[in-house]
């Protein structure tokens, strides 16, 4: 018990000085104080991850959940914030805007890079929660077939939160050897989970085994998976007792640095200074996809306009946001003339204020 004490107070505590370092990352340390306070002599230490020659991001499901209070009222009448996510009875029936009644959805991304020399290969960002929905979705953009034919190499989970990584059955009915990489952080519950352990209390199970490999990865490097292809892993504490993000740094030849994410609980602008400091060529960030963590429940704070702000320091030419991006985000960014790729609201995405599901985004 004690022990358990321990590790919570360490997790608090950590939630803590996150919540400290996140506000002046995501301000982008607009504080001319601040900033001499705090940044050091900047040294930079860039690895050179190579060249692609394009990519191409299909959003398969940014639609994490369906209705923000029930989703809020599910984690607070639970105990709240820092409340195990195996341990709560998630809602899935008689919400009205839900997949058949249920208010999970799940976020996951298919991902295609073109090499140098012509060849292709795809990846795929998150296994979302609801093994329902994720498989139709999977159906319905082929995704289904092309991991059964072992046409996507890799499963990269940026973290542990039940709506990236609980839909991981519909992953792995159609390729239980599938290779995995998961950030440093990752509890025993979601080992338990690719191994077949199901959670009846929170309504999560796998039926199929995970028999691949995975590859843990840690915050101490730059990861380069291919040419061109690296992952940076960020340890990061963040609510549901989960812990490091990791995300997708492509260098596109021609066009610059692409960042894509899953939930970005690093903070963009963290995220963008990282890759500036330590990947080659990371000063020219040509474009950022994938969930932001800017008011996801629509509940802006002014320290946020320092924020949108700071995204024009970057020069980014595209920003395909959606998911853990808040419409009040997305409309915002809008109004300040940031280059918002807008979506479709196809699928069951709401609006078509940024990319939803089924839309793609090539860079090329």
């Amino acid at each position: 018990m004690e022990e358990q004490n321990i590790s919570r107070r360490s997790f608090v505590k950590g939630m803590a000085l996150g919540t400290v370092v996140g506000y002046f990352a995501s301000a982008g340390l607009s504080s001319t104080v601040f900033k001499k306070a705090l940044l050091p002599k900047e040294k930079l230490e860039q690895v050179d991850i190579g060249e692609i020659k394009s990519l191409k991001l299909k959003v398969i499901s940014e639609t994490s959940w369906y209705d923000n209070n029930v989703f809020l009222n599910d984690v607070k009448g639970a105990g709240g914030l820092l409340v195990n996510q195996y341990t709560i009875p998630w809602t899935t029936e008689m919400v009205k805007s839900g997949y058949k009644g249920s208010n999970l959805g799940g976020f996951s991304t298919l991902i295609e890079a073109e090499f140098m020399d012509g060849t292709k290969k795809k990846f795929l960002l998150d296994s979302g929660w609801s093994s329902d929905w994720m498989e139709k979705r999977y159906k319905d953009e082929g995704v289904d077939e092309m991991l059964a034919k072992k046409q996507i190499e890799f499963l990269v989970q940026s973290h542990e939160h039940m709506d990236h990584f609980f839909g991981i059955q519909a992953v792995l009915k159609y390729n239980q050897n599938i290779p995995i990489y998961v950030p440093k952080g990752f509890y025993q519950e979601g080992f338990d989970l690719l191994k077949g352990k199901a959670f009846p209390e929170a309504k999560v199970k796998n039926d199929y085994p995970h028999k691949g490999t995975i590859t843990v990865l840690d915050s101490s490097k730059v990861n380069v998976l291919y040419p061109g292809i690296a992952l940076m892993t960020f340890d990061v504490p963040i609510i549901l007792r989960v812990f490091g993000e990791q995300a997708f740094v492509f260098n596109v030849k021609d066009k610059g640095i692409v960042l894509v994410t899953g939930c970005c609980h690093m903070g963009i602008i963290s995220y963008m200074e990282a890759v500036r400091k330590k990947v080659k060529g990371g000063e020219k960030i040509y474009a950022v996809q994938g969930g932001l963590h800017i008011s996801p429940f629509e509940d802006w704070d002014p320290q946020y306009d320092d924020l949108i702000l700071a995204f024009n320091k970057y020069g980014v030419q595209k920003i395909g946001a959606n998911h853990c991006t808040g419409y009040i985000t997305a409309e915002k960014m809008i109004k300040a003339g940031l280059p918002m790729v807008r979506g479709t609201a196809r699928y069951m995405t709401k609006r078509d204020i940024y990319l939803g599901n089924g839309d793609e985004l090539l860079i090329a």
